[in-house]
């Protein structure tokens, strides 16, 4: 079975057609989304420090589950989530994903204690893993075929814009209100977004198939969960412990018995076929490749600013800033420049322009402060690479799908990316742990690393190109 499907090319002669205001409108509502779950992956990373001013007693162990939680929960039902929107409807599982996600959010902002705190930081990730999918779902159904580029050039901008303005949002947040803000935030925007996608979206018609199998769901759930979770604490529990080792042995197990049952099932919890578009495929493990370049990237940048050059955590998330609307100006050029066709290029050009920006750091940066001769230029430009190569692997991706699986094939394009993610973090905490968090040898060296990885993402950027028929 073939999963693509005819689509215009630029040449199309709607190409110039304006949008339809039900085409904004959803774009509106689904980038705002995004930009809320996007947002709360990195938000925290900041109020950590007012964490622990407020749960004193509460060992650090328990403290990173407010992180850990949303992030292991967020990337383990991506996956299923893209698929369940295919089923149901996008707009009835958007509607769903953002109600259960204010709610959340408040229940995090009022929490009494941490148990409660995880929990509904918990209730956050599920509801993210559903809002991302649905949310993209809906931009290319009521967007013109030859207007999906540019839509998701928006939505591409918003979602890298989300990732890096986190932690200068979540600086100023917490240092003018205190860590509840940062929950808190999302409370009016949510319940917008709400009532915008109620009274001005329409309703999409289900597939019509069958939910997943359950039993492949499950086991596809909570293998994920092992996994990331496992590869996220390996360097504080240490990677040959008893926990590390159960977490990413069963992790994997679970994961392999979802992909076996998948390859019988006539609902499989992971469409198999997917994979059989060579382009689809190759987004994948391209956007693997990149998450971990990229989150190891984001999180070591902050980490190099605070610990080696002394700023402080609002002042260190106003530095990198600039990257964030450079990342968003990247996707918005590729979105509304870049043919579909040419959307392989997009990538391989983001890819090697953040492999030679994160290579110009290891080799430049040092101990002396050089905010506006280096930092400043190497970090915009990391932006543009950024931006260019996660609105190329989407838009590849959409193309490669027929109208009624977006959903599906977001949800397993971002769970590669989260993936990745977890990767790239593990490696960051590998690498830290060897050359030591004080000093700017580690970050020099994870530098390194994003480099290399990012490098090996451009190649892989080759596998996208269509040269006819899938």
């Amino acid at each position: 079975m073939t999963t693509t499907s005819p689509r215009p090319e630029t040449g199309d002669s709607t190409a110039g057609a304006p949008a339809s205001a039900a085409s904004r409108l959803a774009l509106v509502v689904a980038s705002g989304a995004t930009f809320l779950a996007v947002l709360d992956t990195t938000v925290v990373n900041v109020a950590f420090p007012s964490l622990r001013s407020d749960f004193r007693t509460e060992p650090l162990s328990h403290l990173t589950w407010v992180i850990t939680a949303y992030t292991v929960v967020f990337a383990a039902l991506l996956a299923v989530a893209g698929r369940v929107a295919d089923i149901l409807g996008r707009r009835r599982l958007f509607l769903i994903s953002t109600s259960l996600f204010t709610v959340a959010s408040l229940l995090s902002g009022v929490s009494p204690n941490l148990p409660t705190l995880v929990a509904a930081r918990t209730l956050q990730g599920i509801a993210a893993a559903g809002m991302i999918p649905a949310a993209l779902g809906l931009v290319l159904a009521h967007t013109a075929p030859a207007r999906r580029a540019a839509a998701i050039g928006v939505w591409g901008a918003v979602g890298s814009m989300a990732a890096a303005v986190g932690p200068s949002l979540g600086g100023l947040l917490v240092n003018v209100w205190g860590w509840r803000a940062v929950f808190l935030i999302n409370l009016p925007l949510g319940v917008v977004f709400v009532g915008l996608a109620v009274r001005g979206v329409s309703a999409d018609a289900p597939s019509g198939r069958r939910m997943p199998d359950p039993v492949g769901v499950v086991a596809l759930a909570l293998g994920m969960s092992g996994l990331v979770f496992g590869v996220t604490q390996g360097s504080a529990w240490g990677w040959g412990s008893g926990s590390v080792l159960t977490l990413l042995i069963g992790g994997a197990l679970l994961t392999a018995l979802a992909l076996a049952l998948s390859r019988r099932h006539v609902s499989p919890a992971i469409e198999w076929d997917l994979w059989q578009s060579r382009t689809f495929a190759g987004t994948n493990l391209t956007s693997l490749l990149f998450g971990a370049a990229m989150y190891a990237y984001l999180l070591s940048t902050l980490l190099f600013l605070n610990t080696v050059w002394g700023y402080s955590e609002l002042k260190a998330g106003l530095a990198v800033t600039p990257g964030a609307f450079s990342a968003a100006a990247g996707a918005m050029v590729v979105g509304r420049r870049i043919g579909p066709a040419k959307q392989w290029l997009a990538v391989l050009t983001g890819s090697a322009l953040f492999a030679g920006s994160c290579a110009l750091m290891y080799l430049l940066l040092g101990t002396e402060k050089r905010y506006l001769a280096l930092w400043l230029p190497i970090g915009v430009v990391a932006g543009v690479g950024i931006g260019a190569a996660l609105t190329g692997l989407s838009t590849a991706a959409a193309r490669s799908l027929p109208p009624e699986r977006f959903a599906s094939g977001t949800g397993l394009l971002m769970t590669a990316r989260q993936a990745g993610g977890a990767l790239g973090i593990a490696a960051l905490a590998a690498i830290l742990q060897h050359s030591g968090m004080l000093g700017d040898k580690g970050y020099l060296d994870t530098f390194l690393a994003c480099a290399g990885c990012s490098a090996v993402a451009a190649v892989s950027a080759l596998t996208i190109r269509r040269r006819g028929p899938e």
